[in-house]
């Protein structure tokens, strides 16, 4: 059994443990901003149940809380980042919004990021270039989870894509997702909830279903486990789409910005907990260099209206288009509260205790 806790507290509590752990004032509130929103939005696995995940790296002396940014190279409509092995969300806000004021100068904004840290959900990056007019893109590699197709050695992480537009609609079109069935996140969340992951999910070292939950996470730190990609384990099923576009999102979460690939983001080195040196690539498109924003939000619109009021299949209620579930979700968290088990509420009391927190 769980209870549901408000929006307000849940986001207090992240903006407190984040300050405790040494995070300064406005880097805390970006943080929060970040894994809040993913509650809203009901990605239950980048919110609240990941913030003991920050605690401990920080707790572990493996990532800074205090975030030094440096400017490798800024040149008209480009820019490269050092993050420092600060705070991700803090790195990528500031990355962002440098793509962003870029595109208003140039029409285009691109920073590339290395030497950073998990930064939460991809959508939210996306969203701030949405909320400015703009059509926003971000991408970032991960610690190995998936295995490349026919292999069963973790090589990539989940490697999401996200791409967003803003529209005539309640909710932008906002695509944020792994490049594998499921995010490595899920399988953490049934791990609090003590449930067995579907088959299909995962494969063992020998390329063979795997639905004990505890054992996959026991065996994704051996690397005896792996994500399956987006289209499944064949080619026949697509699964090189997935793998490909994994590979994609490897390349510019790393060369341009000279970063760590594969597994160098493993965290672990001669067996010791070391820093994961992640890498991001932010795009900021500036939709009023090409055309008016409301014929673009329109045409948008049009789109999403198509898709929905399209021809349903026998027994289907509803079509929906990427955002409209989490445009949804965040009414309904935003009046029920966001929802905390039995797992959650341990990890949560271990922070307060330490922290000497009240929650």
């Amino acid at each position: 059994m769980g209870k549901s806790v408000s929006v307000g507290k849940t986001y207090d509590l992240m903006q407190n443990v984040f300050t405790k752990l040494g995070v300064p004032k406005d880097d805390a509130k970006i943080c929060a901003d970040v894994l809040i929103a993913s509650d809203l939005r009901g990605i239950r696995s980048h919110g609240i149940g990941r913030l003991k995940m920050y605690y401990d790296r920080i707790r572990d002396g493996i990532q800074n809380p205090i975030t030094n940014i440096k400017v490798i190279k800024d040149f008209n409509a480009i820019a490269v980042l050092d993050g420092n092995n600060g705070m991700g969300q803090v790195v990528s806000y500031n990355a962002m919004q440098m793509a962003i004021d870029k595109a208003k100068k140039f029409g285009i904004g691109s920073v590339a990021v290395r030497n950073s840290n998990h930064f939460g959900i991809a959508g939210f990056y996306s969203k701030m270039a949405i909320d400015q007019n703009m059509m926003g893109m971000a991408f970032t590699n991960a610690r190995p989870s998936v295995a490349p197709i026919f292999g069963v050695q973790p090589m990539f992480g989940t490697n999401p894509i996200a791409f967003g537009a803003p529209s005539d609609e309640n909710f932008p079109f906002l695509y944020d997702a792994a490049t594998t069935i499921v995010q490595r996140g899920k399988i953490e969340v049934l791990n609090r909830e003590s449930k067995s992951t579907p088959e299909g999910w995962v494969v063992d070292k020998f390329g063979k279903p795997n639905t004990e939950t505890k054992k996959i996470m026991d065996d994704f730190l051996k690397q005896n486990a792996s994500l399956i990609s987006l289209g499944g384990r064949e080619e026949k099923s697509g699964g090189h789409k997935g793998y490909g576009l994994a590979t994609i999102v490897e390349i510019l979460s790393a060369a341009l910005q000279q970063g760590s690939i594969l597994h160098q983001l493993s965290g672990i080195d001669e067996g010791k907990k070391v820093s994961m040196k992640v890498g991001h690539s932010f795009m900021a498109i500036n939709i009023e260099a090409f055309t008016s924003i409301s014929k673009f939000k329109q045409l948008i619109g049009e789109i999403i209206r198509g898709l929905k009021n399209s021809k349903k299949e026998p027994g289907k209620e509803k079509i929906f288009v990427a955002g409209e579930k989490e445009y949804l979700s965040e009414i309904k968290v935003k009046n029920n509260g966001i929802p905390i088990n039995e797992n959650l509420q341990k990890n949560i009391d271990i922070m307060t205790k330490e922290l000497g927190i009240e929650f």
